[in-house]
């Protein structure tokens, strides 16, 4: 294996990109219908499985949204423009780029996004519904938390990507 001179030639390994891929962990995706959109990795696999012969992540994201909300606003106007559209997805480990924030939400998330969800469309349509409400609800009471790390990333994850 002879490279370009200053140029590395060995390629990431699996087990060197599991370990920070993680439950919770806030990616934006990179390739594909929702690139450019946030998700939090709700489940890893790392060596792939019978379908998906790569390691990845099964990914919840926001594909539209929420719109900003001012105190001027009424009641009825902002739980319109609060609304969230969801995705759930499996991504390739190379199609994601992690960041550093983690979301709270990822062990509700867990519940509803099973691994028979990921491959059935008519049960993904009935997990999206299920996201949606606690996305929703996640952004709704985000005024309410303490500050910290979590607070941090739920503000970052509702946030449309600037570019």
């Amino acid at each position: 294996n002879k490279g370009r001179q200053g140029f590395r030639t060995t390629s990431l390994s699996v087990d060197i990109m599991g370990k920070f891929l993680k439950t919770g962990k806030v990616v934006v995706i990179l390739a594909g219908r929702y690139a450019g959109r946030k998700g939090v990795i709700v489940r890893t696999v790392e060596n792939g499985s019978e379908g998906k012969e790569f390691g990845y992540c099964v990914v919840a994201g926001i594909d539209r949204y929420p719109r900003k909300v001012t105190r001027s606003m009424g009641k009825k106007k902002t739980a319109k423009r609060s609304k969230i559209k969801p995705f759930v997805k499996a991504f390739n480990f190379t199609h994601l780029m992690p960041t550093r924030y983690q979301v709270d939400i990822a062990e509700a998330l867990r519940k509803v996004v099973t691994d028979d969800v990921v491959n059935d469309a008519a049960k993904r349509h009935d997990a999206r519904k299920e996201v949606k409400a606690i996305m929703e609800k996640r952004y709704l009471t985000q005024a309410e938390m303490k500050a910290g790390k979590s607070k941090q990333g739920v503000g970052y994850f509702f946030t449309k990507l600037r570019f």
